[in-house]
């Protein structure tokens, strides 16, 4: 218990670092839930992390009538996830790294913080939770999946940020589906159930 209480906490905190720290300041987008929530922050100022939990109630729900588990599970990783992402929001940046490195630290830090948390069986609940309970019906690695629907959430995010944003927010959603998967490796090289 307290494990997973440890994995939730410095999960929340890494996808915080990653969001605040490397993607924000340059209206990088990752995808998922997360991409929606930065998209509507981008946009109107709102809150990412209100965002996020607020898109995240419709998969809720349906977590809620089908997969109780999965439901508690990332219940408190999302509330944690996005509580955190709001109270780093505006800090500021204390280096200038290019593009390229900040789509690269920023979703390396986000993959390490989301796959820590999965590996204890927690998650930020919106797409991961949804990843998760597709993973589960098909037997496809929960990492795959997120790229996917990372994949899809920056294509809507295209028109607001540009092509350029959009090219490395390709490179951070590729970051983050690798890291989440070596992460969510055990110590043999075989990725977890």
């Amino acid at each position: 218990m307290l494990e997973k209480i440890g994995a939730m906490i410095a999960g929340s905190t890494l996808l915080a670092v990653g969001i605040n720290l490397f993607l924000a300041p340059y209206h990088l987008l990752d995808g998922g839930l997360i991409g929606i929530g930065l998209l509507i922050n981008y946009y109107s100022g709102f809150p990412a992390g209100l965002s996020m939990l607020l898109a995240s109630i419709p998969l809720y729900l349906y977590a809620w009538r089908n997969e109780k588990k999965l439901f508690f599970n990332s219940l408190h990783g999302l509330l944690f996830s996005s509580i955190f992402i709001d109270l780093f929001a505006g800090k500021k940046v204390p280096w200038d790294l290019p593009l390229f490195a900040n789509a690269v630290i920023g979703g390396a830090i986000i993959g390490l913080g989301i796959g820590l948390m999965l590996r204890y069986e927690v998650s930020t609940g919106g797409t991961d939770l949804l990843a998760q309970m597709i993973s589960s019906k098909m037997a496809v690695n929960v990492g795959v999946v997120i790229f996917i629907i990372d994949g899809a959430v920056i294509i809507c995010g295209l028109g607001l940020v540009g092509i350029t944003i959009f090219l490395y927010s390709c490179l951070t959603i590729l970051t983050v589906g690798l890291l989440t998967s070596v992460t969510m490796m055990d110590v043999s090289g075989k990725l977890q159930d």
